[in-house]
């Protein structure tokens, strides 16, 4: 018989949690600024700037282990001047903060209170435009700033235009340069993102462990949401079974069931959740996200009348879509290899798979994706990776949905990683072993799951031992 997806009874194993947190320490972040400098420099940068904000932190963590918390933060670096301190520009509220920062010696803090939340005083901080200034920012500089995204061909000829930072600051700048046609300050967010190049593309042992560690609070949330969940629970109940712990969120979270479910992305409300209605819900932190979609039903025999082959129409399928992906990842594969394994799949207008299947992450949930339509990149160790197929149906079939964190790396990563951290070596294997033996997943010896459901699928949400595994 060819092999092929079933629904059967499988124990999940407790694969523990962590011990011990993983820290990023000073001298990680030192080489990754040592990394731009030469980068920046090849390039003939004068200066590089990162901008961030609540939401928009990742690049300026990644650098400084700093992140704003109410207000913006720039971060401008003098390439040309090594011996000059990077400037690291705070509101009033995040000047204290700035001691969260591992490499803050390394650092001059500057107190730009324009940072600073409306109402507050503003009458203690220099002018922008003195600081740079101060900096030798002038006429003729070449500056590039990172934001949090670069753009395409699809958007503009004159691409390095658009910097995707507040105008006031982006004015300042092309002010002080003094060139008319602003073609010296450019968006140069790809030298911490770009799909092939990008810094944060390539992580650190410690890194990785970190990941590791945020995903395994993220993917326990939802695992006990799913041996937990009960209908006439409220979807705020719901999501208190998860036992969050307070790290920092990558994305709102969402958990939503019946008709707002279809959206996919609302946040919980007090709605009761109902017998045979649709289910989703996703939680992300730096460095890790899970998802998860079914139906609050036991069998199908709860589900619409007209939907009642969901597991032989959508979830067997996808399945066996999401394991060839699983079994095909490794170093050197590229990303266009995988996009065709879906594809060829589950590519049939009924699936509605649009986005990308799978993408890069970071302390930002979505860094970029290698994953496309005739890419030629080769993945490679180090990469931190996600399993993220969505089949957007579109129909009463509703989806579903798995989406879990990997990373890839080579033999002397592997060695690094089970020497450091032991304990979470120790949950790696253990899931490789389960996704092996009990949901016949054949992984390459590259491939780290880091999720403690390692693509674990219940259809109904009411047998959540009931799950999808791979025979034949």
């Amino acid at each position: 018989m060819a092999r092929h997806a079933e629904l059967a009874e499988i124990q999940l194993p407790d694969f523990g949690m962590p011990t011990f947190e993983p820290e990023i320490p000073a001298e990680v972040y030192r080489n990754r600024l040592d990394k731009l400098y030469k980068i920046a420099a090849d390039d003939g940068l004068d200066f590089f700037v990162v901008y961030g904000d609540r939401e928009h932190s990742a690049n300026l963590v990644y650098l400084t282990g700093y992140d704003p918390r109410f207000e913006e933060a720039l971060l401008i670096i003098d390439i040309k001047n090594r011996l000059r301190k990077p400037l690291l520009l705070v509101g009033n509220e995040g000047l204290g903060y700035t001691h969260i920062s591992p490499i803050r010696e390394d650092l001059e803090i500057v107190l730009y209170q324009t940072f600073s939340l409306m109402g507050q005083p503003r009458d203690s901080t220099g002018h922008l435009w003195e600081i740079l200034d101060t900096l030798g920012m002038v006429e003729g500089s070449y500056v590039g700033v990172a934001g949090w995204k670069s753009f395409t061909e699809y958007e503009d000829v004159t691409l390095s235009a658009w910097l995707e930072i507040p105008s006031f600051l982006g004015e300042m700048l092309y002010n002080q340069t003094q060139i008319e046609l602003r073609s010296l300050v450019g968006n140069r967010t790809d030298i911490l993102m770009d799909e092939r190049s990008g810094l944060r593309i390539i992580n650190e042992v410690e890194q990785l462990a970190r990941f590791e560690f945020a995903a395994c609070f993220t993917s326990q949330a939802l695992r006990n949401v799913l041996f937990g969940l009960k209908p006439g629970m409220t979807e705020f109940e719901a999501v208190q079974l998860m036992g969050l712990n307070g790290l920092p969120l990558s994305c709102h979270l969402m958990l939503s069931a019946g008709p707002r479910a279809f959206m996919g992305l609302p946040s919980p409300s007090m709605r009761k959740i109902g017998r045979g209605e649709p289910f989703t819900m996703a939680y992300g932190v730096w460095g890790a996200l899970n998802a998860r979609a079914g139906w609050v039903a036991e069998s199908a025999a709860e589900l619409p009348s007209d939907v009642q082959d969901y597991v032989e129409k959508l979830v067997k399928p996808y399945f066996e879509a999401i394991v060839a992906w699983y079994e095909h990842i490794g170093i050197g594969v590229t990303g266009g290899e995988l996009y065709d394994i879906i594809h060829d799949r589950i590519g049939d207008p009924f699936f509605g798979v649009t986005l990308n299947p799978g993408h890069y992450i970071h302390l930002d949930e979505w860094v970029h994706s290698p994953i496309y339509k005739g890419s030629d990149i080769k993945l490679k160790s180090g990469m931190a990776l996600q399993v993220d197929v969505i089949p957007a149906t579109g129909t009463a079939y509703f989806t579903t949905n798995i989406e879990d964190g990997i990373a890839l790396a080579d033999e002397n990563l592997r060695h690094e990683f089970a020497t450091k951290y032991p304990e979470a070596w120790g949950r790696i294997q253990a899931r490789r072993t389960f996704m092996e033996n009990s949901l016949g997943i054949r992984l390459k010896p590259e491939v780290l799951p880091f999720s403690n459901i390692p693509a674990y699928l219940p259809p109904f949400l009411l047998s959540p031992r009931h799950v999808m595994r791979m025979v034949g």
